[in-house]
């Protein structure tokens, strides 16, 4: 059976690791040029050999960003950025564009390449043109049916391999070209500075009356016109896995390693569910709510089973939910006294209930009832950010273990 390969997104180190020790099978990740999240705070050279070193000691691939839509200025320096990648050891590159391409041919032959979800692959003509170009992977535009994608896997070269998004933000616009955010910012979301425009509130103005605002009404539910749903495939990993899909991607760098750790936990577990025994299997809705308590959208099925109705439109707000708080990460636990020392991300007060989750294991619930700051002096509150204290554990826990806290309604 085809064992698809679960990339999560990388938007610093901590993320990286974070993933790693989650589930993820590889990560992808941008430099500090060339790649199209330049509001991210992304990874120098140095940064890429270090996580390359975490991810190769544990099986693991990196695969870095270079997906701009170029125009002539933008290839300054790329030549010398690809050998760079290449002499450390990057797993593979992942393009848009055929001049990029061409660099990475010239100066560094036996780098893998990925075609990004940027070039709008949606058939198989174009997915044969790009392996026929020295590539070894197609990320399908996320316009495609799982009907058109098992057409595409169907009649291309078996070496060719296809990744799919499975999880994260829709983009409005057609594989992510996207003129808005340039048009009324100066910001260009093809070369990785989107101000996503489309997530604002817009109102209709007739030209003679500059002053008069009308609200735009689509179904009479709000104005939020260009506002979609999170995507969401975690009720669908069994029909993922039989398409014959190569890698199944997680959308995200600029969300928080709360948010990684979660997502990729939750799909890791249905995955693993599955591929242990396919006859017997049956989705375990703990999967979805524990992708809930990360910060989200409401979720959809995007393009995989038809065209999206109206109802994959949020209308009211572009606000995401937020129904839990990560409170911090656990550093190291000492079995004998049942302490674990914490690195605080949100406050933590004395007779908190907390929950505690962490890789391949059940969460469990915890009443905080002593906390200690680093000098074993004994605090009823933690408030400084990144903050180290140590609390009483009534199980045992382990480094990079997670607590987080229901937000009070």
């Amino acid at each position: 059976m085809n064992r698809p390969e679960l990339l999560a997104p990388a938007g610093d180190l901590e993320k990286l690791k974070m993933a790693i020790i989650y589930g993820a099978d590889a990560v992808f990740l941008g430099g500090e040029a060339f790649g199209l999240r330049a509001s991210s705070k992304n990874f120098s050279i140095d940064q890429i050999k270090e996580g390359l070193e975490f991810a190769h000691a544990r099986g693991r691939k990196v695969y870095v960003t270079l997906n701009i839509i170029p125009h002539n200025e933008d290839f300054d320096g790329l030549p010398e950025y690809v050998k760079t990648l290449d002499e450390i050891g990057v797993d593979a590159v992942i393009v848009s564009d055929p001049g990029v391409l061409l660099v990475v041919k010239e100066n560094a032959p036996d780098m893998e390449i990925h075609i990004s979800t940027q070039a709008n692959t949606t058939n198989h003509l174009s997915a044969k043109f790009w392996y026929n170009m020295g590539t070894k992977r197609i990320v399908l535009a996320r316009e495609l049916s799982i009907n058109e994608i098992k057409e595409i896997i169907a009649k291309i070269p078996p070496e060719l391999e296809i990744e799919t998004f499975i999880h994260g933000a829709m983009c409005i616009s057609y594989s992510g070209r996207c003129l808005l955010s340039n048009y009324m910012t100066g910001r260009d979301a093809n070369r990785g500075e989107c101000a996503q425009s489309c997530r604002w509130k817009y109102n209709l103005v007739e030209e003679k009356r500059p002053d008069e605002y009308y609200p735009i009404y689509e179904d009479e539910q709000g104005t939020f016109i260009m506002n979609s749903k999170d995507l969401c495939m975690i009720e669908h990993i069994p029909e993922l896995i039989n398409s014959g899909i190569a890698s199944f991607k997680i959308e995200g760098r600029m969300k928080s390693p709360y948010y990684v750790a979660t997502v990729v936990r939750a799909y890791r577990m249905a995955i693993d569910e599955y591929l242990t025994d396919p006859t017997n299997y049956k989705f375990n809705p703990k999967w979805s709510e524990e992708i809930k308590k990360a910060s989200h959208r409401d979720h959809t099925t995007g393009f995989y089973f038809g065209k999206p109705s109206g109802n994959e439109q949020l209308y009211t707000s572009s606000s995401y939910i937020r129904t839990y708080d990560f409170l911090g990460v656990v550093l190291d636990y000492d079995s004998d006294t049942g302490i674990a020392t914490v690195e605080q991300r949100n406050r933590i007060f004395a007779d908190d209930e907390i929950e505690v989750f962490g890789p391949n294991k059940e969460h469990f619930n915890q009443l905080v009832e002593k906390m200690w700051d680093k000098d074993d002096k004994e605090i009823g509150v933690a408030p400084h950010a990144q903050q180290i204290i140590k609390i009483k554990m009534d199980k045992p826990v382990e480094a990079w273990d997670i607590i987080r806290k229901p937000r009070e309604e």
